[in-house]
């Protein structure tokens, strides 16, 4: 999952937002320099991660990307997922996307001196580019993807991306929507962390 999806799936808690958005960026046994709370999030990021990548739909989905993409499609799977949640935002939260992602930023800028040197680079960019918000249009994904391409070794294929993602955009929509109701169970089952939803939160 991508930035987006981590951060919603940490609950309320401010301290494990934030070790989720830095989960990527903590390796092996560092969690533990981090206060109590910051390495429980570090920790709910890397089991989000490997409950993502062994489930059935979301290999679905990679193995339309593979052709483009190969192992990287993987990557690719987030950044839709992290469109598909941000385009339906209002059924899987009771504040606004703009509301979420501004205390987003409060949170990473009052906790700036704690994040990794490679977070601390990038979130200018984040925080400018409104990057959480900016994965609510289909049409800036392509902006996120020729970036990513440019900054990091995922291949510059953005336009078979996007032809597939307009090709399969209802299953890659359903596929989705399966896979993050029972990630959210897993998330509040397993790590008892509170997600506030609507109550008319029904996914099909």
């Amino acid at each position: 999952m991508n930035f987006l999806a981590h951060l919603y799936l940490s609950g309320d808690a401010d301290e494990i937002k934030l070790g989720n958005f830095i989960g990527d960026f903590v390796k092996g046994n560092k969690y533990q320099n981090y206060p109590e709370m910051v390495a429980y999030g570090i920790l709910l990021h890397r089991s989000i991660d490997s409950f993502t990548d062994s489930h059935t739909d979301v290999k679905a989905c990679m193995q339309l990307l593979k052709p483009g993409y190969g192992r990287f499609s993987g990557v690719i799977v987030d950044i839709f997922f992290d469109h598909f949640l941000a385009s339906n935002w209002s059924d899987y939260s009771t504040v606004t996307l703009r509301q979420f992602a501004r205390h987003a930023h409060t949170i990473f800028i009052y906790n700036f001196l704690m994040l990794p040197l490679q977070v601390k680079q990038f979130l200018p960019f984040l925080i400018q580019h409104k990057r959480l918000e900016s994965y609510a249009q289909k049409e800036n994904l392509f902006h996120v993807l020729e970036i990513m391409s440019k900054r990091t070794s995922l291949p510059s294929n953005s336009a078979y991306a996007m032809a597939m993602l307009h090709q399969e955009y209802e299953l890659f929509e359903r596929l989705f929507k399966s896979f993050f109701l029972e990630l959210t169970d897993y998330v509040e089952n397993v790590f008892s962390v509170s997600i506030t939803k609507p109550e008319t939160l029904i996914i099909r």
